[in-house]
């Protein structure tokens, strides 16, 4: 498969493909990532509202989609990755994305304050959230921090992140309730201290 095509690997949409422009920052998350990501949320998934933070080639919040989310949000301030998310939701002929072309840190702010239009509904909190910010950035412990505090999280929300494995990782005020390892990576669940403890 070219380099700047990812594979949706379950749900409705099982094995289309998905376009990006190449570059650096657009790491697409491994297939083995997302098949173990998408188990831990197999009874949660369906009918949720997600953001994909950092969407890059969309392949999170699209699998998302795929597998039965209500909503999606993608956001990235790169010109031509927001320009792929739009023409792959085009071409799956779904109308329960919005695409934003913002930083996460400005797009979390404003939702915080006004909502965000989706699918003719306002929403100001989410039931799934995807960081899978660049490497060796700062962009994960600052977008945990504003998710803390703009109260953008429904009680049952999670939160799955994605960091380099030898990455130092601040979890203050976060619970890990999943964590697994993958060629150079750690990814893994997140929800607020004080919410209740994901069932097993």
């Amino acid at each position: 498969m070219p380099q700047n095509q990812v594979r949706i690997i379950g749900g409705f949409w099982k094995g289309r493909k998905l376009n990006f422009p190449p570059g650096a920052q657009r790491r697409p998350s491994l297939s083995r990532n997302r098949e173990t990501l998408f188990n831990w949320l197999a009874a949660t998934i369906a009918g949720s509202d997600c953001l994909d933070l950092f969407a890059g080639s969309g392949a999170l919040g699209f699998e998302a989609l795929s597998r039965g989310a209500r909503t999606l949000v993608s956001v990235d301030h790169d010109r031509r990755a927001v320009q792929s998310l739009k023409e792959n939701g085009a071409k799956m002929k779904t109308e329960r994305l919005t695409v934003r072309r913002q930083t996460a840190a400005a797009f979390l702010r404003q939702a915080a304050a006004q909502g965000v239009l989706v699918a003719g509904e306002r929403l100001r909190s989410w039931d799934c959230i995807f960081l899978d910010p660049p490497f060796n950035t700062d962009l994960l412990p600052q977008t945990l921090a504003l998710l803390a505090s703009e109260r953008l999280l429904r009680p049952d929300a999670l939160i799955y992140f994605e960091a380099q494995r030898s990455a130092a990782l601040d979890l203050n005020g976060w619970s890990l309730v999943r964590d697994s390892q993958a060629a150079g990576t750690r990814f893994g669940l997140l929800r607020p201290i004080r919410s209740i403890p994901l069932s097993k």
